[in-house]
């Protein structure tokens, strides 16, 4: 009996949980998808915006990809990559059968950016290489104020990634700039060694002024604990598309679908 109260109570305790993230879901709100630039946030200037748009309609006449870029006014509350994976399932970028699209997003009010990969991209737009093009071609652009520069490099960078120059892209991740030793990092070094100095020291002169206990008695020392970075990772997980693809603007997805791959940043 007290079992099956458990189990019941435990049943009605996911559904809420459930039903209070169907509900999050539910209510943000998304802007209309009505090319393959969508500058919500109104960050970009009319020449910027059509050379963007010839050069993905471009990008989706010789491939299968499909990439779209935009720029929010607000994440209404939630996180970039929570907003960016509930877009991709909304808009169906990419085509349904190989769900080969992209989102590149842009919300100046948060200073966040996200590459969004389907995953069909996933291969070869990796997390990895989505991280590097944010960090390296948006990012320092975006410090500056250009985010036309940022999102045109940025653009750039994809395409190149996601058809031309895939295998080189990889390598170059494999590698970051940022695993290169920078200040922070021999700051940290020469930190970790003066205290690694400091408890070999306070060892040596306990042991040199070592006094006789009594038979039986205990004795030692404990050092501090330093804590070491650790590492992050990420994973997606399995949503599909929904069946909306539709816009009044004349362009539309193709049904392609989001598992929540790709990297975000911030400035």
């Amino acid at each position: 009996m007290l079992s099956s109260f458990r189990a019941a109570r435990g049943d009605a305790i996911l559904g809420l949980l459930l039903s209070a993230v169907a509900f999050a879901a539910y209510a943000l709100t998304f802007p209309e998808l009505t090319g393959r630039v969508v500058d919500d946030a109104g960050i970009l200037d009319p020449a910027t915006k059509a050379a963007l748009e010839r050069k993905l309609a471009e990008f989706e006449t010789k491939t299968t990809g499909q990439l779209v870029v935009v720029t929010l006014k607000s994440l209404q509350g939630t996180s970039i990559e929570d907003y960016g994976y509930q877009l991709g399932r909304q808009w169906q970028i990419g085509q349904k059968e190989k769900n080969t699209g992209a989102l590149l997003i842009v919300a100046p009010n948060e200073r966040k950016v996200r590459i969004e990969v389907g995953y069909g991209l996933e291969g070869t737009l990796t997390d990895a290489v989505s991280r590097l093009i944010i960090e390296n071609s948006i990012l320092p652009r975006f410090r500056a104020n250009d985010f036309a520069g940022g999102i045109g490099r940025g653009v750039d960078d994809i395409i190149q990634a996601a058809s031309v120059d895939a295998e080189e892209w990889k390598a170059r991740s494999k590698k970051r700039p940022d695993d290169e030793p920078g200040l922070l990092d021999i700051l940290a070094f020469v930190f970790f060694l003066f205290i690694f100095f400091m408890i070999a020291s306070s060892i040596s002169r306990q042991g040199r002024g070592h006094v006789q206990t009594r038979p039986g008695a205990r004795r030692g020392s404990r050092g501090p604990i330093i804590p070491f970075p650790g590492s992050w990772g990420s994973s997606g997980s399995s949503w599909s598309g929904s069946s909306w693809s539709g816009s009044s603007g004349g362009f539309s997805g193709g049904g392609g679908s989001f598992g929540g791959g790709g990297a975000s940043g911030s400035w």
